[in-house]
């Protein structure tokens, strides 16, 4: 018997580059039946340049005033846009030894089909592997702060309106998705870390 788990109507994914936070966004939003907000395809323009920080947040702002979606990102400066309208965070805190495999699976597969992403962007194997922006770099460099950062954040005042459930492996993150169903709703001001 499947249990089902509580889940809020405005969720936030967040984890390391690479862990899956669009793809478990995008099911968890198909789940739910609700808009998915990837907060990548509003950051970036063509040429992998970063749209204007006014225009990140006019667009954010937008996307996020309805009373149902689940979004996907990392972006600090629309944090308090996105966290600040969330019910939900879902955070993938996998170890390095999940998230590097993973992102060389993702990378590997996108550079070699010449995947399309946001705006007209393909990710290149030459600058996945053989330059600063790396995204393997940003993972080994971003994981422990982020994590550091994430514990203080959640622990803090700013984040007690939000239920946190924190997942530490893809088989976790699954196991919680398949309890999630379109009519749960967290619980006000709970905490939760399956």
């Amino acid at each position: 018997m499947r249990t089902h788990v509580a889940c809020g109507r405005r969720v936030v994914v967040v984890g390391t580059t690479g862990a899956g936070k669009s793809t478990l966004a995008l099911r968890l939003a198909r789940r739910l039946r609700c808009p998915h907000i990837e907060l990548d395809a509003l950051h970036w323009g063509p040429d992998w340049t970063p749209v204007a920080r006014d225009c990140f947040r006019a667009h954010t702002r937008r996307a996020v005033a309805g009373d149902a979606w689940v979004a996907d990102g990392n972006y600090r400066q629309v944090r308090d846009l996105v966290w600040g309208r969330a019910d939900t965070i879902v955070w993938l805190d996998y170890p390095l030894r999940t998230v590097l495999p993973r992102l060389l699976r993702r990378t590997l597969r996108r550079c070699l089909s010449h995947e399309v992403l946001w705006h007209g962007n393909r990710e290149r194997l030459r600058t996945q592997f053989l330059s600063r922006d790396s995204l393997f770099l940003w993972a080994l460099q971003t994981h422990g702060p982020h994590r550091k950062e994430y514990r203080e954040l959640f622990a803090g005042p700013a984040c007690a309106h939000l239920t946190v459930v924190r997942l530490r492996s893809p088989r976790a993150a699954a196991a919680w998705l398949a309890g999630v169903h379109a009519g749960a709703e967290a619980p006000e001001n709970a905490a939760s870390a399956p």
